[in-house]
């Protein structure tokens, strides 16, 4: 006979955006009595100010309730050293960069079709650690989407969908607990990365005026990407928008409303 086999006991875990979301999943879980035995998050290191802070506040309240902490997940490779040099090995990439004059290096902008930040950033580093656990506990793995985000859900535990609990109100329930995300979504529609190419207009004109540090290290990023993979897919930032030509539009706006009648 072979050797018994041991049950792997259940394992519980959040996975934490740090969004409106995957908070109000966080806390409801906590206030419910719900088992939790890790919250993971990625941390790109391209997030708002106000998001690592809001993130440090969640870690306090997770450690005073349930004596764990966040377990942050970073790739070794920094979001601006795979935008610009990260060299490039498949072949196939390599001929078709020599042959539209491309470094072989760097991936550019992210675009629809290659969403590298996502991939290496997040998904990436938190599929290794739910995969390890999963070497070692029948992993139970809870996702913070909302009822009305449901046609999202593929396969595991949405306790939002259960519970009927709406984008709009999970927002307001982590505002009711003290989690008001300093500020962010008063000014964006999602607290996503400050650099993100996926932007709306509207997004990057409130970055520009509310975030204007943060701005002037997306126009140094874009002049940058221009410069390295000049007119290609890689080196543009959104399609027929530069973040300079988005500067001279904002600024333009921002003059004709300051301008005397």
């Amino acid at each position: 006979m072979g050797a018994a086999v041991t049950p792997k006991d259940d394992f519980h875990a959040i996975s934490l955006s740090g969004g409106k979301d995957s908070t109000c999943l966080t806390l409801l879980m906590i206030e419910r009595g719900l088992p939790i035995d890790a919250v993971i998050w990625a941390d790109t290191g391209m997030e708002f100010p106000e998001m690592y802070d809001h993130i440090a506040r969640v870690d306090e309240h997770l450690h005073r309730e349930r004596g764990l902490h966040i377990t942050t997940l970073r790739s070794p490779k920094s979001f601006e050293y795979m935008m610009f040099d990260e060299p490039k090995q498949k072949l196939s990439c390599l001929e078709n960069r020599a042959r539209l004059g491309i470094p072989p290096y760097g991936n550019g902008w992210p675009g629809i079709r290659v969403r590298w930040c996502t991939g290496q950033l997040k998904t990436h580093q938190i599929s290794k650690e739910l995969n390890r656990l999963k070497g070692q506990h029948r992993l139970q793995q809870y996702v913070g989407i909302a009822a009305d985000e449901a046609w999202r859900c593929k396969g595991l535990n949405y306790p939002l969908v259960d519970w009927g609990i709406t984008e709009a109100q999970a927002l307001q329930l982590c505002y009711d607990r003290g989690f008001d995300f300093g500020g962010l979504y008063k000014i964006y529609h999602r607290a996503s990365c400050w650099c993100c190419p996926f932007q709306r207009i509207g997004e990057l004109r409130s970055l520009r005026r509310h975030h204007p540090a943060l701005w002037a290290r997306l126009l140094d990023l874009d002049n940058r990407a221009r410069a390295q993979f000049g007119p290609s897919p890689l080196g543009q930032f959104k399609k027929n928008w530069s973040v300079a030509r988005l500067e001279e539009r904002f600024a333009n706006e921002s003059s004709s409303v300051a301008a005397p009648v």
